[in-house]
């Protein structure tokens, strides 16, 4: 059965948006607990002290286990946790923060202004963000002659292999980690590519392990 993608977001990122001389903050993090997304939103406080509102929304975990939170933060209510969390709920993304910093700019939005700008801020922090997937891993160790590294090199690479280590002494050590879904494909082109001379220890297997995704 095809794993189900849990997209995560990779690092840290913000952006900022004008709306009629506010300003909009949107300061997005991975966060894998409730307690990772306030301690971030924690942060992100501190960091604008003079920030008119600090409009949080969080979702953790994927699927059926999730936990959602979102606060207007004394804007008026509904518009501005409210849209913010539907906003990232669409991204599909999951154990991901997002803090919504008001700089007011002096003139009032109004109620569909409100939901417009806070929805957007979170929009405009997603258009950038780094995409990673939870998947299950096994992280292998195996030790090559220098006269098939190249060749394992490739193998390792066609099958989206995150090398972790590599030591050269009177042979060469590799450790790396692949999808649980192509780790028999790997193990096999390896034994016959090397007739049978190099043999894999598995290291770790790793239910939850952050896969970044290849993006152009």
């Amino acid at each position: 059965m095809e794993q189900i993608e849990r997209l995560i977001p990779l690092e840290v990122l913000e952006t900022e948006i004008l709306v009629v001389n506010s300003r909009f903050i949107a300061s997005l993090s991975p966060a894998t607990t409730v307690e990772e997304a306030r301690t971030f939103i924690a942060k992100v406080k501190k960091q604008h002290p003079t920030a008119t509102h600090h409009v949080p929304a969080f979702v953790i975990g994927h699927g059926k286990s999730v936990i959602t939170h979102c606060s207007d933060d004394g804007e008026p209510s509904g518009t501005a946790g409210r849209p913010a969390l539907a906003v990232l709920q669409g991204s599909g993304l999951g154990n991901v923060v997002v803090v919504v910093t008001r700089y007011f700019g002096g003139t009032k939005l109004g109620t569909g202004g409100l939901v417009k700008a806070y929805g957007d801020a979170v929009r405009e922090v997603l258009k950038g963000v780094k995409f990673a997937t939870l998947m299950p891993t096994t992280t292998l160790m195996f030790v090559t002659p220098y006269r098939l590294y190249d060749q394992l090199t490739r193998l390792m690479e066609a099958h989206n292999g995150q090398v972790l280590g590599v030591e050269f002494l009177e042979e060469v050590t590799v450790t790396v980690r692949f999808k649980d879904e192509v780790v028999e494909s790997f193990t096999n082109q390896l034994s016959n590519l090397s007739a049978g001379q190099v043999e894999t220890i598995v290291i770790e297997q790793d239910p939850e392990s952050v896969f970044p995704l290849n993006q152009e």
